[in-house]
């Protein structure tokens, strides 16, 4: 080690010597003290000369109002809310009152739903609940509002419902739906019925009484056996001893009797032959009426009519056998011509029938079957019957004999041989109608309404006629109960 230091590193020393080094030290560790000192209060000189002067006063009193005004907002707030719920429930408003943790119409207006949130959403301007429902409906709406639970993508698609012949429906009530079906209807102005009923001016009501009309027109799915074709050409059957057809223009009383469906699996669609079934079809789908049991071909003749209503979807099936030849006048729909669905050889119809019960919750049958003028069901109706029953009809409902047939039982479903004449001649006749009720768990109930066919008309049966009808169905109807009101069940 060197005798001394060339330069003492604090400045102004010089050269030290070696026994001064502690002395040295000593003086630089008190020269730095002081300096740091010194260094220290010319920086509080400093700051305390920044908060002197106009400048600094401004913005602290800007930032004391600025503080108060944001204050006064949030209570304003505050208050404003809670006089519009106020308002609203004095009015009678149907909005729920705001909950803890939520908007002012209940919701979660930020997402969380922090209750300091609702100071920060914008207030909803006058007619706030019309938006709010408009807002509810675009992300799905209230729950009575969304599509069938069961059906509802079937009913999404419009393609598939019209490839396989199915129709949203509406109905009174919102947990069952009414079917109501009659007997034979002729609306050819060439026969009694018609002429009687024309000359009396042509109003629905000079043919079928108020009531019963009224009880049709209520009926959420009424369908008539509509047994004639609707045409203003074509020529008549040759050899067939009655032939009837009703001018186009005649579709509009089926509007007027509140039928949605007309029956036209029968052996008299055909009566003015392939012209006269087309004009049929295209005049019925022209009407907004659905004609089921023939078509252009065999395909659209079988093919079941279904109604998805309350989350129910109900199929009707429409067949005749009649006539029963092996050629007949009535020409039955083959793969590429028009006819009706035949059945006398009844496969095919079995076929329809599974096939309906395998895509719906309940299956209506019609068929055109028996033996005109004889109140007991033939050979050919009691084996098809059963066989139907068997294949997934819940429900069948005759007709044909022009007379009324007794009620039987197949298991849980009911067979009606045949409702007879509704409003079809000038005969007096015991006829009626029936109403059938069905629900998510099948058929609810079965009502037969009994009416009088007398002088061109028909009227609901009441008192003494009402229960020599009912009585005369009972005889007809062994092992079953038919009650004073007409409602059927099995003994």
């Amino acid at each position: 080690m060197p005798a001394y230091f060339n330069v003492c590193p604090y400045p102004g020393c010089g050269e030290l010597k070696v026994a001064d080094l502690a002395e040295c030290v000593i003086l630089v560790s008190m020269r730095m003290k002081a300096g740091k000192k010194k260094s220290n209060a010319n920086k509080r000189s400093k700051r305390k000369g920044a908060f002197k002067g106009p400048l600094p006063v401004f913005l602290l009193t800007l930032f004391l109002v600025l503080s108060a005004g944001i204050l006064i907002l949030l209570i304003a707030k505050t208050l404003a809310i809670a006089g519009a719920g106020e308002e609203k429930s004095a009015k009678g408003d149907a909005l729920a009152p705001k909950e803890e943790g939520k908007g002012p119409f209940g919701e979660n207006t930020l997402g969380e739903g922090k209750p300091w949130e609702d100071f920060l959403w914008e207030s909803i301007p006058k007619g706030g609940d019309e938006i709010k429902e408009t807002m509810a409906g675009a992300v799905g709406g209230p729950e009575e509002d969304l599509p069938n639970t069961r059906y509802g993508e079937v009913l999404a698609d419009e393609a598939y419902m019209k490839e396989n012949r199915i129709v949203p429906w509406q109905a009174k009530d919102k947990e069952e739906v009414t079917l109501g079906f009659t007997g034979d209807i002729l609306l050819d102005d060439a026969y009694a019925v018609m002429v009687a009923f024309l000359s009396r001016g042509g109003a629905i009501e000079e043919g079928i009484s108020g009531e019963l009309l009224e009880r049709m027109r209520n009926i959420d799915i009424m369908a008539i056996n509509n047994e004639f074709p609707y045409t203003n050409r074509g020529t008549p059957t040759e050899g067939k001893a009655f032939t009837f057809r009703a001018d186009t223009n005649m579709v509009s009383y089926l509007h007027d009797m509140g039928a949605d469906v007309a029956v036209i699996a029968n052996n008299h669609t055909y009566d003015f032959g392939e012209i006269g079934l087309l004009d049929t079809l295209d005049t019925l789908e022209a009407a907004g009426i659905f004609g089921i049991g023939a078509g252009r071909n065999i395909k659209e003749a079988s093919a079941p009519l279904y109604f998805i209503v309350n989350d129910i979807k109900i199929a009707l099936v429409a067949a005749t056998q009649i006539e029963r030849l092996e050629n007949p006048d009535t020409k039955g729909a083959t793969e590429n011509s028009p006819g009706v669905f035949r059945c006398l050889n009844p496969g095919k119809l079995y076929e329809t029938v599974k096939t309906a019960k395998e895509n719906s919750d309940f299956v209506i049958v019609c068929v055109h079957w028996g033996t005109e003028n004889q109140a007991q069901a033939d050979w050919a109706q009691l084996d098809q019957a059963p066989g139907l029953a068997n294949a997934g009809a819940d429900l069948i409902i005759g007709d044909h004999p022009h007379c009324l047939q007794g009620i039987t039982y197949y298991g849980d479903t009911p067979v009606i041989y045949s409702l007879g004449n509704f409003w079809f001649s000038s005969k007096t006749l015991d006829t009626g109608m029936v109403q059938v009720t069905v629900d998510k768990d099948g058929l609810k109930s079965l009502q037969f309404i009994p009416a009088i066919q007398s002088g061109c008309r028909v009227d609901m049966a009441h008192g003494e006629e009402k229960e020599r009808i009912l009585a005369y169905m009972r005889e007809l109807s062994p092992g079953v109960v038919i009650d004073g009101d007409g409602f059927v069940g099995k003994q």
